[in-house]
């Protein structure tokens, strides 16, 4: 019995890796174009589209290793690309949830402070101000 060479096994790979991608991309796209409001939508580019993303750099990082280069720069984008969307993600529906006051959706904390994204933080109770307080007061 022949065993398939490494050159197509890895050619089957980057085929399957770049397929994947995109099914991802397109389920990505589809839904940032289709859903109803931007909290919903927000999920389509961060989730799918970034798997998308991720999965063509996979598949040239396994070309260029098949073919004997290795290059860093496929692996520092996809890095930077796991590292940044969360992130952006976060700062934008933070940002919608300050623009529709969405401070009545948010579950209670159970603190006796709310989110800090809306909430000051208690008086210390002491003379002395704390790092949160001092700002606070200076603007009254």
């Amino acid at each position: 019995m022949e065993s398939f060479p490494l050159d197509v096994l890895a050619e089957l790979l980057v085929v399957l890796l770049i397929v994947i991608a995109g099914v991802f991309g397109l389920v990505g796209s589809y839904g940032l174009a289709k859903l109803p409001d931007l909290m919903t939508r927000l999920h389509a580019p961060t989730k799918a589209t970034t798997l998308g993303v991720g999965g063509a750099l996979l598949a040239s990082m396994v070309y260029f290793l098949s073919s004997g280069t290795f290059t860093l720069h496929e692996l520092l984008i996809t890095l930077f690309l796991l590292l940044t969307a969360p992130i952006t993600a976060h700062m934008v529906a933070k940002a919608y949830l300050h623009a529709h006051g969405a401070q009545e959706l948010l579950p209670p904390t159970g603190r006796k402070y709310g989110w800090a994204s809306f909430d000051a933080a208690p008086p210390s109770g002491g003379d002395a101000l704390d790092s949160i307080e001092a700002p606070r007061l200076a603007e009254d």
